[in-house]
């Protein structure tokens, strides 16, 4: 996906800050083991704010050490198999192949030969969860088949190309649910898609420019999107605060505070560095630092 969701891991209690990396190593042994190796691979921080989402209520949960690729010989702090887990990882899967394929329709022959070869290498984690998850694939499919017509229209409707996508991380939300639980998560996922859509609009648009790729904010703003901060400013807090609004309505346990943590503050911290033009850089210092 994209990696926009994070916490401040500098406002998270050491507790708290453990919880998160077994959450995040969790899914990516569940993601290998269900899935296979190459799965592992699209591991990101979106994957694993759905993964705590999914996860049991508990006090606290059950935390084993394991070893990887990355980590051989120490091993870290891991979320031991659930059926939260095994959701989210079968979600994250198919999420990322078909977010993949998308790229390969919208960028060319020539512009998603990277996006290609990782779709060829993500085919058979992508069938193995496709297949045990069947309808979460087929909204994901149908969406984005949606947004594409969209997007080759070039519509200037900031609202129903976001809409679209948001539906993608609504049908996320677990059908065994009961019904309360199950309308507060998909109205969370919801705002939160509608928030990743616009944020990553935002932060590509002097690559798609550059590439003459459509962007809804470059349509809908007569090519001068950049002059429109405050109204971005606006919307996407907007969102946030309605994901915010799903969140209270319901208990997540030990996971709930770090939930809070990435609704209240990571979101916002995120969305300003975007707005600046500073996220890239940003991002890829924290991605040397992380653990």
């Amino acid at each position: 996906m994209f990696g926009y969701v994070r916490p401040v891991e500098a406002e998270l209690s050491e507790t708290d800050r453990r919880r998160y990396w077994a959450a995040y190593c969790g899914l990516c042994h569940a993601m290998g083991r269900q899935c296979g190796f190459p799965a592992r691979l699209t591991l990101n921080y979106d994957f694993t704010f759905l993964a705590m989402l999914l996860l049991p209520r508990s006090e606290e949960p059950e935390l084993r050490i394991r070893r990887c690729p990355v980590h051989p010989l120490k091993g870290c702090e891991s979320c031991g198999s659930c059926k939260g887990l095994e959701l989210a990882a079968d979600e994250s899967v198919i999420l990322a192949w078909q977010k993949l394929r998308d790229d390969v329709a919208d960028r060319g022959v020539l512009g998603a030969v990277g996006a290609r070869a990782a779709c060829l290498g993500l085919g058979r984690a992508y069938r193995r969860a496709a297949a045990r998850r069947p309808e979460f694939d087929r909204q994901v499919s149908a969406c984005l088949e949606r947004l594409r017509g969209l997007e080759e229209e070039r519509s200037p409707s900031i609202d129903r190309t976001a809409d679209t996508f948001a539906g993608i991380l609504a049908a996320a939300a677990p059908p065994e649910e009961d019904g309360r639980r199950k309308r507060a998560l998909e109205q969370l996922l919801y705002h939160l898609g509608r928030w990743i859509y616009l944020v990553d609009a935002w932060d590509d648009l002097a690559e798609d420019r550059a590439a003459g790729r459509y962007n809804p904010l470059e349509v809908r703003f007569g090519g001068r999107p950049e002059e429109e901060r405050e109204w971005m400013r606006t919307t996407l807090t907007h969102s946030v605060r309605l994901a915010i609004s799903a969140f209270q309505l319901e208990e997540f346990g030990c996971w709930g505070p770090i939930l809070e943590n990435i609704l209240y503050r990571g979101l916002p911290a995120v969305q300003e560095a975007v707005l600046a033009g500073r996220w890239k850089e940003l991002q890829r210092r924290q991605t040397g630092e992380s653990r």
